[in-house]
């Protein structure tokens, strides 16, 4: 009886030995770094592969790469890319901006003070299941075709997620922490601008990086529907013509661009709040 007793836990751990995951699959762990770079790599490689061997199989509507590479040049060669780049950026730039500066008040006081979320929420809650394009015709009769339109159309489709997102980052502040600091003294103003403010600055740029995708969706569609420069309105000539080489190659630029954005946000993180990235 005690040999089989002390032979159990032996065999258990090699029972777990002999199920333990990969590396590929361990729950909550880093990754060799090596590896996570040929992952990363593979992660382009592959739909680039697949892109080469569609056009090669003559799929329809599927442009070669080279072709792609080809009408960047020269719509870059006339100004037009980069014009239209400036354009779309300008435009997005506005209207997240606008969100921005105002969401992360608003979404802070919504998460520090239940009276403020009691008025604001339901509203909210409902507005942003309304689509931003929904309100392209009653903005176009308000403000017209202009730039102001699109400004506007960028912030709507971005502001209440903003906020939300805040807000529930400001709820799920640890109560000791608050506690804590009325204990040793503190004051409303000192709790809410020295452990609530720094401890949400991590989601909130989280929610901004979030957030910054639908702002490049909505600046495309508002450039289909009226606009004199832009990458949607680039995209919506190109397909009168079935020009897909050129379609393909802004919805490159179109991904490059956030993912630079993506990568902004992410150095930013790092700058100022390195103890949530460390």
């Amino acid at each position: 009886m005690a040999s089989q007793h002390s032979q159990s836990p032996n065999r258990s751990k090699m029972g777990y030995r002999g199920i333990r995951p990969t590396v590929l699959w361990r729950i909550g762990e880093d990754i060799p770094s090596q590896l996570k770079w040929v992952l990363t790599i593979l992660s382009i490689l592959l739909p680039v592969g697949i892109w080469f061997f569609l056009a090669f199989r003559g799929a329809k509507f599927i442009p070669w790469p080279g072709d792609v590479w080809t009408s960047l040049l020269d719509l870059s060669g006339q100004g037009v890319l980069q014009k239209d780049t400036l354009a779309s950026c300008f435009r997005v730039g506005c209207g997240f901006l606008l969100a921005a500066v105002l969401s992360v008040p608003i979404g802070i006081a919504m998460g520090t003070f239940a009276s403020i979320r009691a008025l604001l929420e339901p509203i909210i809650g409902i507005v942003r299941y309304m689509p931003a394009p929904a309100f392209i015709p009653l903005l176009i009769l308000y403000f017209d075709v202009g730039e102001l339109t699109k400004i506007i159309l960028i912030f709507i489709g971005t502001i209440f997620f903003n906020v939300l997102m805040i807000m529930d980052a400001v709820k799920f502040v640890p109560k000791e922490l608050i506690e804590t600091t009325y204990t040793l003294g503190g004051l409303r103003h000192q709790v809410l601008f020295q452990v609530i403010v720094p401890h949400v600055i991590p989601n909130i740029f989280d929610a901004f990086r979030v957030n910054m995708a639908a702002s490049w969706n909505l600046v495309v569609v508002a450039e289909l529907v009226n606009a004199n420069e832009g990458l949607g309105k680039r995209i919506r000539l190109a397909q009168r013509t079935l020009s897909t080489d050129r379609i393909f190659g802004y919805l490159i630029v179109l991904g490059l661009i956030g993912f630079a954005i993506d990568m902004f946000f992410r150095l930013l993180l790092r700058i100022f709040c390195r103890w949530a990235v460390d």
